[in-house]
């Protein structure tokens, strides 16, 4: 049984592989070497099975992906994330029977509370671009089937930073599905930013992702970045 390999997946979101390029390009030598460094497969999701809601819901076939495969731990990672080469095993970190995202926003700002989230009581916001759940926690990722979008949509505020840059509530619909996910059933839960801080790292010093960013903007910095980690 101590042989038995542990079997992971980095995911990440591109449909038809035609996210944009100049950003790719960037980030996806970093994150496949992130994949070899912890001994995980690379999947993309490239092809849409949820057509009816917004491109980013896409991320939810991990559900289904990650108990088809039989992974023992399923990691997605935003296709615009950058990945420090010395960023650690995650996994090693995390309790197996725990969900992790990088941070987590407190869900009353951003969500309409239900019974579950009133019920759970954590207040826990999902911040989706980087998270990792367990084969116990299969339910992390489970799309929504209780409500109908306009439901979702209903139950969705952003930020008024997220407003004026544009963001409408179904961008945020899978944040506020898995944040709803982990209320209903109750998911135990650790952030990356807990684990780093306990470790004594600073986690922006591993990571570098900006969502609210015009892409031309996002590559200016995301260069800087790897100028600094001195990785060109």
């Amino acid at each position: 049984m101590w042989n038995k390999k542990i079997k992971k997946t980095i995911y990440t979101l591109d449909i038809d592989n035609a996210y944009y390029k100049e950003l790719t390009d960037l980030t996806y030598p970093y994150i496949k070497k992130y994949a070899h460094k912890i001994g995980a497969d690379f999947h993309i999701i490239s092809e849409r099975k949820f057509p009816e809601y917004p491109v980013t819901y896409e991320k939810l076939q991990i559900y289904e992906l990650s108990q088809e495969m039989e992974n023992d731990w399923n990691i997605f990672i935003d296709c615009d994330t950058l990945i420090h080469p010395d960023m650690m095993d995650f996994t090693v970190h995390i309790p197996f029977d725990h969900v992790c995202h990088f941070g987590e926003d407190i869900a009353s700002y951003r969500w309409k509370y239900d019974k579950y989230f009133l019920r759970d009581g954590r207040h826990i916001g999902s911040c989706t671009w980087f998270a990792i759940a367990s084969s116990w926690c299969t339910e992390f990722w489970k799309p929504i089937d209780d409500m109908t979008l306009d439901e979702i949509e209903a139950s969705i505020f952003p930020t008024r930073k997220e407003r004026d840059a544009g963001i409408t509530p179904l961008r945020l619909i899978e944040d506020y599905v898995v944040s709803r996910n982990i209320a209903k059933y109750g998911l135990k839960y650790i952030s990356f930013d807990s684990i780093l801080k306990n470790l004594g790292q600073d986690g922006q010093a591993l990571i570098f992702h900006r969502y609210m960013m015009p892409v031309e903007e996002k590559v200016v910095r995301m260069k800087q970045q790897m100028r600094s980690w001195y990785l060109s």
